[in-house]
């Protein structure tokens, strides 16, 4: 499924956004890669972390949005920015690390995806990606009950937000170390503070509503937001203070080789 990301909304809760991807790349223990790919880069943030840490690496960020990329490209950096999506990249061998933050759950089959990618690591190298456990969440149960209930978007649409995006921590286990790879897998659930009025609302807009938010006409988007912002109040009270809570939880995988190559 194609989106139309918008780096505004996503840079919404930038903070936040980033940290689980800063607690991944802290578990990375490479110690001098030569090239490195950040796979699924947005707008690069994580990406210039990673070319401070490694200045001697060549670093890559890639996504498939052209907005994403551009703000990316707007910061001067040594880091090569290139347009692709990993269900099609043909990826080259010797791989020192690759890292994707919040990516691979957009892919249906990524199980074929992650040993692509791992397979293409250089001796001793590390793939390293986390994805969100968020589809039993209310704010994303919410939104199949409000599509379902009124009938809005296409089969393939519901479809898309049916489909449980990401399996548990012992399938990714057993995927990788049947390859050979030193696996460490854990789980996190954040307890988020956002503020402000419809933060649940604002947060999801950034990323979960894209496919909805792109298919459905004015009148449906409309129909759907009003509905569902009132679920989501319900779902997620705002605090006395002014703050609403938002657990959120997160899946790490650090794959590493072993081996090495002849």
């Amino acid at each position: 499924m194609s989106l139309r990301w918008d780096p505004g909304r996503y840079l919404a809760f930038a903070d936040l956004r980033l940290r689980p991807g800063l607690e991944l790349l802290a578990r990375i223990a490479h110690p001098e890669p030569r090239l490195v790919y950040d796979v699924g880069c947005g707008t690069g943030a994580l990406t210039r972390v990673m070319a401070e840490r490694w200045p001697a690496a060549h670093v890559v960020g890639t996504d498939s949005s052209p907005a994403m990329l551009a703000e990316a490209r707007a910061t001067p950096s040594p880091i090569e920015w290139v347009g692709m999506d990993v269900r099609d990249w043909d990826v080259p061998d010797a791989i020192d690390v690759i890292f994707s933050n919040a990516v691979l759950h957009w892919v249906p089959d990524h199980d074929n995806v992650i040993l692509r990618l791992f397979r293409s690591l250089s001796a001793a190298g590390t793939l390293a990606f986390q994805m969100p456990l968020s589809w039993g969440e209310p704010s994303h149960r919410l939104i199949r009950e409000v599509l379902e209930r009124r009938r809005l978007g296409s089969t393939t649409l519901r479809a898309h937000y049916d489909r449980r995006p990401v399996a548990d921590a012992q399938h990714y286990g057993e995927l990788l170390r049947g390859e050979g790879a030193t696996v460490d897998i854990w789980e996190t659930r954040y307890f988020q503070e956002l503020e402000g009025d419809d933060a649940v609302l604002r947060w999801v807009e950034g990323t979960a509503l894209r496919p909805l938010l792109d298919e459905l006409d004015v009148a449906e988007r409309d129909a759907f937001v009003a509905e569902y912002r009132d679920a989501l109040a319900a779902a997620y009270p705002r605090a006395p203070s002014g703050t609403t809570i938002y657990p959120f939880a997160r899946l790490f995988v650090v794959a590493a080789r072993a081996d090495r190559r002849e």
